[in-house]
């Protein structure tokens, strides 16, 4: 049985910027979800991000702001030094709290907090990177019953993330980087994304 699930939480750190181009690239207009993400940049980055992924994607891509209603269609990138939140009912909140494994802002605490909102409704998709962040975070969005994937290590250019993810939260699927795309839309547009999806790993 589908679940209805428009709340797309992406996290990736180095090697993430591949396949991120290919998936904002990908979306359609009419991509019937959210989509927020979190790459690890340090306080003093440019922010020059959003610009870059703005003219990749179909989607408008702009910073996550405090008090910011989460829009589906739109994709919200969370700024450098900052975590980004969600907070009942649905709105970001932008934190300065402590570091999480070394990130901040840290994937962790945008899967948690989307978890913790939208429960069921939500996709977690860890891209590669360093470090462990973002493996407690998407054990939370699937003990919400929400769906969790993972960039498959094996094309991944940095797997540790990827393989932490894994080796806590056992996800619902592996995605090999030439599918993960594809396997956001059948995740939340899946009446019309029926084809087999040949590369994507199911996790027992």
């Amino acid at each position: 049985m589908n679940k209805f699930r428009d709340i797309v939480v992406i996290g990736g750190s180095e090697g993430s910027f591949v396949p991120l181009r290919e998936i904002l690239s990908g979306l359609p207009a009419n991509f019937p979800a959210a989509v927020l993400i979190v790459v690890h940049t340090g306080p003093s980055s440019p922010r020059l991000l959003a610009s870059i992924f703005n003219s990749w994607s179909t989607l408008p891509v702009e910073y996550g702001d405090d008090g910011m209603s989460i829009e589906s269609g739109h994709v919200y990138l969370a700024p450098p030094g900052r975590h980004l939140e969600i907070v009942e009912p649905g709105a970001l909140h932008l934190s300065d709290g402590p570091k999480i494994k070394f990130s901040k802002p840290a994937v962790d605490r945008l899967f948690h907090t989307a978890a913790a909102v939208f429960g069921d409704r939500v996709v977690s998709l860890i891209l590669s990177g360093n470090d462990g962040d973002g493996a407690f975070g998407a054990a939370a969005v699937r003990a919400a019953g929400g769906l969790s994937l993972v960039q498959d290590p094996g094309d991944a250019l940095v797997s540790s993330m990827p393989v932490r993810a894994i080796e806590e939260d056992h996800p619902d699927s592996l995605v090999r980087s030439n599918e993960l795309l594809s396997a956001l839309l059948h995740a939340v547009m899946p009446f019309k994304h029926r084809e087999p999806l040949s590369t994507v790993t199911a996790v027992e």
